[in-house]
């Protein structure tokens, strides 16, 4: 296959060819299900004022194929059509089993199989560059075509070597259009990128030329901006200048040449945008190496109870009750100044709360979310509507654990930082509007990470708890269950869905000048990650967030970058930023890279663009077809937060309407918070979600609940003081009594209680009456 270079005049547009389209389902988008053939891999230049990129360009079945680096969580999550295999002629299979002997596997290929998680193991090889490459000025002859040989007693030799040449050329020159020309094997593995920091290595490699420098000569600086940059020179008409040691100085000589010369300071975000090499380094050796601390919980916990109190510990317990405390003689000093006070005012009955309570508090919240009633006072309804039959509607266990008077109290003064303590004259705007929630914020960003070490794969991205009333930090987002409400941005590990860390939206503040990268949302995105920098983590992120300046930020910081990315951000080439969905066929790609940035467009229903720190220009077998091979790792990873979103949706806790957002929003993050105790037991112990918070409900009210003294039976306590009676008799009529209403049913009796003084009837409501009036 011959690559072709097309020159096109300024202000046209080219139409990507034919491509192939197979009707693959996407993330955001239809199906489509024209089929296109194949179309030859092109590359197009186009002349910018001030720049030229040059952009690859292909069909889905044009391009290399590999294998997806992720692995789905589960493995028949849709019905996909296997075809069984071809069974091939015996004459050809003991053919093909020696030349599986003879063929040697790669380190990147051996890796990459191993982390899929098909049963199959993938038949199509692998895609050699031709040799024979008429835009190529190597000077080598054509190759001739490799003979199958069969398995004999020197193969074991060729099986020992773990690179083949070809490979071992192309880890030196990524990002060049030539391949290398050294015959020295060694040289070859002392060029790896091992040896050469990532963030560093666009720097050292021109964009035509290849430059052969050997990995031991050559002084690289680690710190930004680097010191001195080495470059080929530009080839002169004669041919290629070749090294000599009169014409080339030492490296060291270099960089004190460059450094008193007076040359213009390196612009970290200068991009060179090019065309993909022919031959790619594999995805593997291109990702950050990642740093294995322990995946998982930090401490060993043997309980729900011990999960939930790792969090929720007693520090952050005494201080919540303490601001209650606060808050609630605040409350009663106001109605007494503005002359709202009454006797039958539920102020008046207040106690100071202690930690146990409000333990109890939050059980009694949790078991709000398993059984799910409309109404808050339904869960204290525990009379019998139909005396002798069974209510299956009574829930006996809430009035028993706490009344109603009392939980409405602790609802109604729950309170979590000092009124006092706000001062908006020297607060920024989003520190006022989230003072009433400050603690909470700070407490619960400490112990997240605290308990728990993320794995590879994290995802970025916003939640909504829904709020309809007045607010002016909410946000409307249609595509998410809420639809408006209070926006969170949200750190979750992409396969459970822990929540690691969070910030509240409450209106972006203006970065500060020595801001290592432009623009808020990547300073938004530098905070959430501080922490987990020169880990090997890959951050999942929508094109909210994405951009080249910030992929190229955090890949200096040891991170990787993989997601969507919208056209019109800075510094993405004019040949993709003005690109349409007709300029391409349905199934094409178009891309470019500057060596450690990548940018792929990818033409289904409409145009995807998206951006990567490692993925290349490649295709992966998804379902039936074939898509980008960034498509299928990026829906396997990115739900990391629509994961979370999803579990705490069955138990809702933040389902009570009220007038106060801040309480609404503790009862979100209080359930975000029990999602991650259950991540951490449930590492530990099998456990479902369920009976993790039905054993957490019961142990907190065994162990805070204070115990009580036993009561006498219910009917001998209501019949030695509450005694029925009926009314004296009308005078003057010796067979009428006076009837009043019931106070229970509301019908006329002529029964009363003696001791209330308040007509009951005897049979139906006499019972409920009391048993009602004493528990409340």
């Amino acid at each position: 296959m011959e690559r072709q270079r097309v020159r096109v005049p300024r202000g046209r547009r080219t139409r990507g060819g034919q491509g192939g389209g197979l009707g693959v389902p996407t993330r955001g988008g239809a199906q489509s299900t024209t089929p296109q053939g194949p179309g030859p891999r092109s590359h197009i230049k186009r002349k910018v004022p001030g720049m030229l990129t040059k952009v690859t360009s292909g069909s889905l079945e044009s391009i290399k194929q590999v294998q997806a680096m992720e692995t789905p969580l589960s493995k028949n999550t849709r019905s996909r059509d296997r075809s069984p295999a071809k069974k091939l002629p015996d004459g050809l299979q003991s053919l093909w089993s020696s030349f599986e002997e003879i063929s040697p596997v790669s380190p990147a290929k051996s890796e990459c199989s191993s982390r899929s998680s098909q049963s199959t193991p993938q038949s199509t090889p692998k895609k050699r560059p031709s040799k024979n490459d008429s835009t190529r000025t190597t000077g080598k002859s054509p190759a001739t075509r490799r003979r199958l040989k069969l398995a004999g007693p020197s193969s074991s030799d060729k099986r020992n070597n773990s690179m083949s040449h070809e490979e071992k050329a192309h880890l030196t020159n990524y990002g060049s259009d030539e391949e290398s020309n050294s015959d020295n094997e060694d040289e070859d593995l002392l060029a790896q990128p091992v040896l050469m920091p990532r963030t560093a290595e666009f720097f050292v490699l021109e964009v035509e030329e290849e430059i052969e420098v050997s990995s031991t000569n050559v002084d690289l600086c680690f710190n930004w901006p680097p010191h001195c940059i080495f470059l080929q020179p530009e080839p002169s008409a004669e041919g290629e200048l070749e090294p000599s040691e009169e014409s080339e100085p030492e490296p060291s000589a270099k960089c004190e040449a460059e450094s008193s010369a007076a040359a213009e300071p390196i612009d970290k975000f200068d991009f060179k945008w090019r065309e993909f090499p022919q031959t790619q380094t594999p995805p593997e050796l291109r990702r950050e190496a990642f740093v294995d601390m322990g995946c998982g919980p930090t401490v060993r916990l043997a309980s729900p109870y011990e999960a939930f109190t790792a969090i929720w510990d007693r520090q952050i317990m005494e201080h919540i009750a303490v601001e209650t405390n606060r808050y609630a003689q605040q409350v009663a000093t106001a109605m007494i100044n503005n002359g709202t006070l009454r006797p039958t005012s539920r102020i008046t009955k207040w106690q100071d709360t202690d930690v146990d309570e409000l333990y109890v508090y939050f059980a009694i919240i949790m078991a709000t979310g398993i059984l799910v009633k409309t109404r808050t006072e339904s869960y204290w309804n525990d009379a019998q509507s139909f005396p002798g039959f069974s209510d299956l509607l009574v829930t006996p266990g809430f009035s028993a654990t706490m009344s109603f008077t009392r939980f409405h109290l602790l609802s109604k003064c729950l309170h979590f930082n000092n009124n006092n303590n706000c001062n908006p004259d020297i607060m920024t705007r989003s520190e006022a509007k989230l003072f009433k929630m400050r603690p909470i914020f700070d407490h619960l960003n400490e112990r997240f990470p605290r308990l728990y070490h993320l794995s590879r794969n994290i995802a970025l991205d916003e939640s909504l708890t829904k709020w309809k009333g007045r607010l002016d930090i909410k946000q409307f987002i249609p595509n998410k269950t809420a639809g408006v409400g209070i926006k969170t941005y949200e750190i979750c590990e992409s396969k459970t869905g822990y929540l690691w860390r969070f910030e509240v939206h409450a209106g972006h503040e203006q970065p500060s000048q020595d801001n290592p990268s432009p623009g808020i949302v990547n300073t938004l995105v530098l905070r959430l990650l501080d922490g987990l920098e020169h880990r090997g983590h890959t951050v999942w992120m929508d094109n909210y967030y994405n951009s080249p300046t910030l992929a190229r930020e955090l890949k200096s910081r040891g991170l990787d970058c993989v997601g969507t990315l919208r056209l019109n951000r800075q510094f993405v080439p004019t040949e993709l930023a003005n690109l349409t969905k007709k300029d391409l066929g349905v199934g094409q790609m178009l891309g470019c890279t500057s060596g450690d940035v990548d940018l792929m467009v990818w033409r289904d229903k409409n145009i995807v663009p998206f951006i990567s720190t490692y993925h290349g220009f490649a295709a992966a077998k998804s379902g039936s077809g074939l898509k980008p091979s960034i498509v299928p790792d990026y829906n396997v990873c990115m739900g990391g937060v629509d994961r979370k979103d999803q579990m705490l949706a069955m138990y809702p806790l933040e389902r009570r309407r009220g007038r106060v957002w801040y309480k609404k929003f503790f009862r979100r993050l209080l359930n975000a918070s029990i999602l991650n105790a259950y991540i951490l037991l449930r590492t530990q112990t099998a456990i479902t979600h369920r009976s993790f918070r039905e054993t957490l409900v019961r142990e907190l009210i065994a162990k805070h609940l204070p115990s009580r003294p036993a009561a006498a039976p219910t009917s001998m306590l209501h019949s030695s003081i509450h005694c029925p009676g009926q009314y004296d008799f009308v005078a003057g009529k010796c067979h009428e009594r006076p009837r009043r209403c019931c106070v229970v049913c509301k019908k006329r009796t002529s029964t009363y209680c003696k001791s209330c003084n308040v007509p009951l009837c005897v049979f139906t409501c006499f019972e409920p009456h009391h048993t009602r009036k004493r528990r409340i």
